[in-house]
């Protein structure tokens, strides 16, 4: 499978460094909190964003981290295992949120299994919706997906 599809197999291992960079080193937690507050003090001025609390900004930022991953298992294993893409989601939300019980800096919070798993499906389905098409094509030609 990654001998097939270097490129992407590039691609995922690389945005998974970069999810384990974000969610398990101690010295990213306060940058992206910075950001994520301003986010939250720029919507609160407006009536139509006030709804949009850090909580609710926090919440929508892990559910957007993991959706290129479950878009690049669909990618990578096909089609036919897209529940693969959402098992490795929910696990890889719950192996971070244990890990961060022992980084300092870090908390664990159940509500970032909840947001990380439903960032992990909304990937593998937008992944099926890329891929219809090319699939809908090779089960025409008799060719298997």
């Amino acid at each position: 499978m990654f001998a097939r599809h270097p490129l992407l197999s590039l691609a995922t291992f690389a945005y998974l460094a970069l999810v384990a960079w974000a969610t398990l080193t101690p010295q990213s937690a306060p940058a992206t909190t910075n950001v994520l507050w301003k986010l939250a003090q720029f919507f609160g001025r407006f009536d139509l964003t006030q709804w949009l609390t850090f909580s609710t900004i926090e919440f929508l930022a892990n559910i957007a981290l993991f959706v290129p991953l479950g878009l690049f298992f669909v990618l990578l294993f096909g089609r036919a295992r897209w529940w693969l893409a959402i098992l490795i989601g929910i696990a890889l939300t719950v192996v971070i949120e244990y890990a961060q019980q022992f980084i300092g800096g870090r908390i664990s919070d159940p509500r970032d299994l909840v947001s990380n798993s439903i960032g992990a499906v909304v990937g593998t389905i937008l992944g099926l919706i890329l891929t219809a098409s090319k699939a809908r094509r090779l089960r025409t030609a008799g060719t298997r997906p």
